[in-house]
């Protein structure tokens, strides 16, 4: 994987305006590179996907671009764009995120559509965009030669006039994990015995960075419905229903229910401890007897002994220096620290 970060040069001072826009502003590094498609994909999503389907898909079709879509609720449609197809899977409309309900009740899937992707019920269902791209070469090239900011607002229905653009249907478990709500469900999904998503499948294994740390310490902790990072050291507290992540301290008489642990870079060395206790500062990690429901704590956070983190009684959305709160969800941002005692 090489990383290509966003950069300003002296002919272009914008950053990226749209997903079109930052796909644009690096088609430089790949013009002189030998491919023959593009597959363009999304970095907020949790799902498992054999990509080469897709691609057999867009050779058998003859396609110029392809997208992946999901077939959705009605509910859920007003979120997504929405697409209509033909017999052959081609796309001939897309309505970037329809709030109109008429216009909305135009694009449902028939019932010959639902019958060939086995769906059945009395329940409307709608194609939406995935936010992955399969396109050719000289394609893209094509449709990124001008200013348009964004895929779905303006490319893929500028596509759908001009070129051959087709559905690849995918049916297994995908969630878009862009806000914070749709992250938090998502990550406490996993804990449940039966999650939706999988990460034991043996026949398509889901890699990570290897970290090479020791396995975690539980020291009389009761752990009910929860998934732990290795390197981890907790000690006589409860955690049940939540995500704990590397390298992750839990002091003694701690209470963590419905909440994301994102973890530590580092362990602190015995120096800086001695230099936390001089500060009066708390050390990374979750402090003695501090109480945690439905939170994130991002990376790095110190939070105090006997601690009080809760969105209960709190309005939906609160902007405050040492917390956020979004959708019910108390979020502490990476690296801020929480005094002893403080009630969230």
């Amino acid at each position: 994987v090489e990383i290509l970060a966003a950069e300003q040069t002296h002919t272009d001072t914008s950053w990226y305006q749209g997903t079109a826009d930052a796909v644009r502003k690096n088609l430089v590094h790949f013009r002189n590179a030998d491919f023959d498609w593009a597959l363009i994909l999304s970095g907020d999503q949790l799902y498992r996907m054999d990509f080469r389907e897709i691609l057999e898909r867009h050779v058998a079709s003859n396609a110029d671009v392809t997208l992946s879509t999901i077939p959705v609720s009605r509910d859920a449609a007003q979120s997504f764009g929405i697409m209509q197809m033909d017999a052959e899977r081609r796309i001939v409309r897309f309505e970037e995120k329809p709030t109109d309900l008429a216009l909305l009740d135009t694009l449902g899937l028939d019932r010959d559509a639902c019958a060939q992707l086995g769906i059945h019920g009395d329940q409307t269902y709608f194609l939406a965009s995935m936010g992955i791209y399969l396109f050719n070469r000289e394609t893209l090239f094509q449709l990124l030669d001008n200013d348009l900011a964004d895929f779905s607002k303006h490319i893929i229905p500028q596509a759908i006039r001009s070129h051959r653009v087709f559905s690849h249907v995918f049916q297994g478990y995908w969630e878009d994990i862009g806000t914070i709500r749709s992250f938090f469900e998502a990550n406490l999904d996993l804990t449940s015995e039966l999650p939706r998503f999988n990460f034991f499948d043996m026949a398509a294994p889901m890699y990570t960075r290897p970290r090479f740390l020791p396995a975690s310490k539980i020291n009389g902790a009761s752990i009910d419905h929860a998934i732990v990072s290795e390197g981890c050291i907790i000690s006589h507290c409860h955690i049940s229903t939540s995500v704990v992540g590397v390298r992750s301290l839990v002091d003694i008489g701690g209470h963590i229910t419905r909440s994301v642990i994102m973890g530590a870079d580092y362990y602190e060395t015995e120096e800086a401890l001695a230099a936390n206790a001089v500060a009066r500062r708390p050390r990374i990690g979750i402090g003695k007897y501090t109480r945690i429901h439905q939170a994130i704590i991002d990376k790095n956070a110190r939070i105090g002994d006997h601690c009080v983190i809760t969105p209960h009684g709190k309005p939906e959305r609160v902007d405050h220096p040492l917390y956020y709160i979004r959708d019910g969800i108390v979020i502490i941002p990476k690296d801020m620290v929480v005094p002893d005692g403080t009630v969230v």
